[in-house]
């Protein structure tokens, strides 16, 4: 039992004096860091500390044309190696997601419409025991209210998604 804890506040104690010891001097130099003492004096850099920094180097858009190109943002491109898909596929592919999203809408739509009726503008029929306990009216009533809020959200959203899709032609 002695021999496994010390063995674990070594490992421990090596754990953490090895990322310190590995960590170098970082610079920051207005909105820049470096780690090269040189540039840091000739630019006046001053000296990070107290945490560990890391920098990640920014990638450049790789790509034939600029934005300029007449295409502008409506022409979005595929990622690399994805498969082509022919323009009549891609039509019928919208074509499938539109019905399925305007089938949602109007299942959305029916149930926001019960929902209302149920709800009664926030003064739905009493059920069984919360004519004893109004707390639990209250509760049900205030659950309603989210439900219908929920809903309310789901059909917006629906009608975005619609709205993303290419007109129908």
């Amino acid at each position: 039992m002695k021999t496994a804890s010390l063995i674990f506040l070594a490992g421990s104690l090596l754990a953490v004096a090895l990322p310190a010891s590995a960590q170098e001097r970082v610079w920051r130099c207005g909105n820049e860091y470096t780690n090269n003492a040189t540039v840091a004096q000739q630019k006046g850099c001053k000296v990070l500390e107290g945490g560990n920094v890391t920098v990640v180097q920014g990638t450049k858009p790789s790509g034939g044309g600029s934005a300029s190109s007449g295409s502008g943002p409506a022409a979005a491109r595929a990622p690399a190696g994805s498969p082509r898909v022919e323009g009549v596929d891609q039509r019928a592919r919208d074509g499938e997601a539109r019905s399925v999203l305007e089938a949602e809408l109007k299942k959305a739509e029916a149930r926001q419409a019960e929902l209302q009726k149920e709800y009664n503008n926030g003064e739905p029929e009493k059920q069984g025991s919360e004519g004893r306990n109004y707390q639990k009216y209250l509760d049900r009533v205030a659950g309603m209210k989210a439900e219908l809020a929920r809903n309310e959200s789901d059909i917006a959203g629906i009608r975005r998604e619609l709205g993303r899709l290419p007109a129908k032609q």
